[in-house]
């Protein structure tokens, strides 16, 4: 059960830092990112910065088994998880776990509950755990990926993805949004679909039907660094979808 400082892991973003007086509307929008804080100098440079959420990749380190930020192919890292925990834990910023292994989950999920109490703000645990348009990476076992979020990190929100590659014109077909509704149906939590820009102007259909299947749900928009959309296809998720994430 959420209580104290754990009662905000399952806030939204938007909700945590507009009643922080952080923002000044509830706009998703407003919520600022810094990605992929995998090194020791991209973390002081989140740490410094005037963002609200801060988002690390979390895979396993061969030898010691620690988990560290990086993000495949890199397979090390000069910064550990459990510094990089300490490091945010002075600051107000929401964190974003994005695991990448599914070894790393368990460890990670540990280090978490250990500094819990010092993190009073949203706290995100991102997975692939589905096959998507184009995807070229096998997704996390979905089922084992789930049962250790939400047995060790009850009070946390669950970011929830596909795997995917970018082609403008497709998007989330039917029955993979299908597969995971209903992966989520038993889940209590906060749940955000993570989905990518270029895709969801092709699965506008799909994607507001999987968000009226239960209140708790929303999306998360993300791009990556190569993807091709247009000023239009970012009006039209504006359009088309609540503006609280």
């Amino acid at each position: 059960m959420a209580s104290g400082a754990r009662g905000a892991w399952s806030e939204w973003p938007v909700d945590h830092f507009l009643r922080t007086g952080h923002i000044a509307a509830r706009d998703g929008a407003a919520v600022r990112w810094f990605h992929a804080a995998n090194s020791r100098a991209r973390a002081a440079e989140a740490a410094r910065s005037d963002v609200h959420m801060v988002e690390v990749d979390v895979i396993l380190r061969g030898g010691d088994r620690d988990p560290i930020l990086a993000h495949p192919p890199d397979t090390d890292s000069d910064i550990t998880l459990q510094e990089w925990l300490a490091q945010m834990g002075s600051t107000n910023k929401g964190i974003k776990l994005d695991f990448k292994s599914l070894a790393a989950v368990g460890p990670s999920l540990e280090l978490l509950g250990q500094v819990g109490q010092c993190l009073d703000r949203p706290v995100w645990l991102n997975g692939d755990i589905l096959p998507g348009p184009c995807g070229s990476r096998a997704p996390l076992d979905a089922r084992a990926f789930l049962g250790a979020v939400t047995s060790s990190c009850p009070d946390a929100t669950l970011s929830l993805g596909w795997t995917t590659g970018c082609h403008r014109g497709q998007g989330y077909e039917w029955p993979v949004v299908q597969e995971m509704w209903r992966l989520c149906q038993a889940l209590s939590q906060p749940v955000t679909f993570a989905v990518r820009a270029a895709l969801v102007p092709g699965s506008v259909p799909q994607l507001q039907w999987l968000l009226q299947q239960c209140h708790r749900y929303s999306l998360t928009v993300w791009t990556g660094k190569e993807d091709v959309y247009s000023v239009e296809d970012l009006l039209l998720i504006r359009e088309n979808f609540d503006k609280r994430t």
